[in-house]
């Protein structure tokens, strides 16, 4: 391994740019940035191989791995990381890009009706056909007119005909929800009026789906098309069935820190996601530590049976890499690092190394009640045959 190069890096990337290609495609909370994952992807594994990301989120990993020439695996319990990840590395089919500039014309063009409708005294509220689902959240949480132009946006992306643009379609309809709801942000889960308009929501959606489009193009352009990236709904507990893989790269849960089910909720709601069902499978989740009675002990009982499946996964003699930061359980500071590799070496893996990074200030705020994570470890395993 090359762990002097690996040393040498600056990992603090305090001036790198993190939304190249299709990595801005939608909004995700803590995630790390791809500069981390392209360092440890080059140095770790070859061209042609194939590199997992265990806890895919939103697919930063897969992205880098396919970008540099490797195969990608990616694992995640969160029916909407899946979605996004599956478009963050979707190569566009022939037609695929003027299907979605039809629509990309179509949302501004009823946004422009809207809007101008709107100054008029006689104006009249749009209303769709479409289906909505049938939830209270979305009356709490949108103004009726907005529920009316989601409605017509989903319905437009579900009756696309290629299962690629539908994914890039819904992953840009899902990025704008947060902004055209009453949900202050992705990490604050409060109310607050916004001022949106009537043909709003047509008009973010065009301008996120014309963004998407475009990053999506490069990136087909770019990525070696002999390359693949299969994504996996799955619980990582329930030992799902995959190909072996050559190097592993994520960033785990961290216990306590997020709950990324309360905060997707009303996009999981709008695009048919069993929110409920990933509440109750989600690893590290605030809520699951706060009021279900979560401990370290159930943490360490979690990680070991997924070293377990990962020794069985991860190729002989090749590295698993985790970029995690403390966490804080009931008063009492946890370094996540320390307690993963301990549980590790019990299921045959043995610490490489361990690199320290400072997060900028703005960078991995979670509850606040826990406070803002500051640095992090990138630690490296090393499966002993």
């Amino acid at each position: 391994m090359a762990l002097d190069t690996l040393i040498q890096i600056d990992w603090d990337f305090k001036t790198a740019k993190t939304a190249y290609l299709t990595h801005g495609l939608h909004p995700y909370p803590a995630k790390y940035i791809p500069q981390i994952p392209h360092s440890l992807i080059s140095e770790l594994s070859k061209y042609g191989e194939t590199v997992a990301d265990i806890f895919c989120g939103s697919g930063t990993t897969l992205v880098e791995a396919n970008l540099l020439g490797r195969n990608a695996i990616g694992i995640d319990a969160n029916p909407l990381a899946c979605l996004i990840s599956e478009a963050k590395t979707t190569r566009f089919e022939s037609n695929d890009e003027s299907l979605l500039g039809k629509l990309v014309e179509q949302a501004q063009g009823l946004s422009s009706e809207l809007l101008l409708r709107g100054m008029l005294p006689e104006k009249k509220s749009y209303k769709s056909s479409a289906y909505r689902p049938d939830d209270n959240a979305l009356s709490f949480w949108f103004e009726p007119f907005v529920v009316e132009e989601l409605a017509e946006i989903l319905s437009w992306c579900r009756d696309l005909s290629t299962k690629t643009s539908q994914q890039v379609a819904l992953t840009a309809l899902s990025s704008i929800i947060i902004t055209v709801s009453k949900q202050d942000s992705d990490t604050r889960y409060v109310r607050r009026e916004k001022g949106i308009r009537p043909g709003d929501t047509f008009l973010k959606f065009a301008n996120a789906l014309l963004k998407s489009v475009s990053a999506v193009s490069e990136f087909t352009k770019q990525v070696d098309s002999r390359t693949f990236c299969k994504v996996y709904h799955s619980d990582i507990l329930s030992a799902p069935e995959v190909s072996s893989f050559d190097l592993m790269v994520c960033s785990p849960p961290y216990p306590n820190a997020y709950s990324y089910h309360l905060y997707h909720m009303t996009r999981m709601i709008w695009l048919g996601m069993d929110y409920k069902d990933f509440k109750q499978r989600e690893i590290g989740s605030h809520r699951k530590y706060s009021k279900v009675g979560a401990s370290i002990e159930t943490f360490k009982k979690e990680m070991q049976a997924i070293f377990d499946w990962l020794y069985l996964h991860l190729k002989s003699e090749r590295y698993a890499c985790f970029v995690i930061g403390d966490s804080t359980i009931k008063g009492e500071k946890i370094d996540n690092a320390e307690l993963l590799s301990n549980i590790a070496s019990k299921s045959g893996f043995v610490e490489h190394a361990r690199l320290s990074r400072e997060l900028q200030a703005t960078k991995k705020a979670f509850n606040p009640v826990i406070g803002k994570i500051r640095d992090e470890r990138i630690l490296i395993l090393q499966k002993r045959g």
